[in-house]
C-alpha cells in the first residue's frame, strides 16, 4: 500500500468516526424536536444501509458494530445487542453493493425500510418478547410503522449527503493513479 492509498484510507476512516459521532449526536439530542407521532428518524440505520450499499458488506458490518456498540454503551441495558443488530444489517445490506449504481436513489430506500424493520423486530424480539410481551400488533402500529415511514423520508435527504461525500471521496482517491 502506497502513502497516497494509507492517507485515503486514513481520511476515509476519519470521515466514517465523524459522520458515526455527528448522527448520534442528532438522533440522541434533537428527538424533541423532531418527533413525529412518536417516532424519530433512525440516522444511524440510514448511515450504515448507506455505507454498506455504496462501499460493500466490510464497511457496512464495521461501522454497524460502531454505531450499534455506541447506543449500546449510552442506553442499552446489555451491551452488544445493537452492535449485534447493527452489524447484521450493515452485513445484509453491504450484498447490494453488487448491483450499486451510482444514478439509483430508490433501492437505498427500500434497503432502508427493510433494515429499519428488521431492526424494530429484532429489538422488540430482544427486549419485548423475551419478557412475555406478546403485543405485537401494537407495536407495530404504534412504533415500527410511524419509525419505518419517518426513517425513510428522511433518508431521502441524508442518502443523498452520503451519496455526495462518497463520491467526492473516489472522485479524489482515483484521480491521477
Amino acid at each position: 500500500m502506497n502513502k497516497r492509498s494509507k492517507y485515503f484510507l486514513l481520511l476515509r476512516i476519519l470521515i466514517y468516526f465523524v459522520e458515526v459521532i455527528v448522527f448520534y449526536v442528532l438522533q440522541s439530542s434533537l428527538y424533541r424536536f423532531f418527533n413525529l407521532a412518536g417516532a424519530m428518524p433512525n440516522l444511524l440505520i440510514i448511515l450504515v444501509v448507506s455505507s454498506a450499499y455504496m462501499r460493500g458488506w466490510i464497511t457496512g458490518m464495521t461501522l454497524g458494530f460502531f454505531s450499534g456498540l455506541l447506543v449500546d454503551i449510552l442506553f442499552g441495558n446489555i451491551i452488544g445487542v445493537y452492535a449485534m443488530i447493527m452489524m447484521l444489517i450493515g452485513y445484509l445490506t453491504g450484498f447490494a453493493n453488487r448491483i450499486y449504481s451510482k444514478d439509483d436513489f430508490t433501492l437505498p430506500l427500500v434497503f432502508t425500510a427493510v433494515a429499519d424493520f428488521l431492526y424494530q423486530f429484532l429489538y422488540y424480539v430482544f427486549e419485548f418478547l423475551l419478557r412475555g410481551k406478546l403485543d405485537f400488533s401494537y407495536y407495530f402500529r404504534k412504533i415500527i410503522l410511524p419509525e419505518i415511514i419517518y426513517t425513510v423520508a428522511a433518508s431521502i435527504l441524508v442518502y443523498k449527503l452520503l451519496h455526495m461525500i462518497n463520491h467526492a471521496l473516489d472522485r479524489n482517491e482515483f484521480k491521477e493513479e
